[in-house]
């Protein structure tokens, strides 16, 4: 489970975002980022058994994203995260695909599924199987049960134009019009804080399983 002092540290760490803080603060960080990892390691294991496609052998430290931002090309210049990210791939240790992504931020946690801003040629296949094999898709994204955990799924980032060799005749041109295929669902801190939070998270992944294999299908 996540303990109350990562979820603290990040607290502070938003009213503190400076390198003088966080230097005089790193053994916390340490000591957070280790709870992370220790968190993610037993994630892995559960999330083989729901989705086969994500290695059990993972490096559950390569797993947890950079807590530093980089800031060369933008607006905020402060240095820091005020959050954990841990990425889980599908497609070997390679980021990129369909994965599971999980926040860890006070007030503001959520577990992620899907993938996010593919490539021109991964969203041109994907485009296409949606043209193909809609119903396999909308029989993921309409289920009740979905739509009550996720949300509407048409409702993310898409195309204000209709999308090339597509016509606005296309019974899913709301679905092919999309830029990403992503699925979000808010957790909170005593959800994560929980001695099942592990396995309550990886059965929430288990839902978005069968969207991944849409999505990986697509792109073989």
């Amino acid at each position: 489970m996540i303990q109350q002092q990562t979820l603290d540290f990040l607290k502070e760490l938003v009213d503190n975002n400076n390198r003088d803080w966080f230097m005089a603060n790193k053994a916390r960080f340490d000591v957070a980022r280790q709870n992370v990892i220790d968190f993610t390691g037993r994630f892995i294991k559960l999330m083989h058994e729901v989705d086969p496609a994500l290695s059990p052998d993972l490096d559950p430290k390569k797993c947890v994203m950079r807590i530093y931002r980089d800031i060369r090309f933008s607006k905020n210049k402060t240095p820091y995260k005020n959050n954990f990210g841990v990425s889980l791939p599908t497609s070997g240790t390679k980021l990129g695909g369909a994965e599971y992504y999980l926040q860890i931020q006070p007030g503001k946690s959520f577990i992620a599924g899907g993938y996010w801003m593919p490539d021109a040629p991964h969203l041109k296949a994907i485009r296409q199987e949606i043209d193909y094999n809609a119903h396999d898709l909308t029989a993921i994204i309409d289920a009740p049960e979905f739509v009550k955990l996720f949300g509407d799924f048409r409702n993310q980032d898409k195309l204000k134009t209709l999308p090339r060799d597509y016509t606005a005749e296309n019974e899913n041109i709301e679905l092919l019009k999309l830029k990403s295929f992503i699925v979000t669902h808010p957790l909170k801190d005593k959800e994560l804080m929980s001695g099942k939070a592990a396995e309550d998270i990886a059965q929430l992944c288990s839902k978005i399983y069968p969207l991944n294999v849409f999505l990986r299908n697509a792109i073989v």
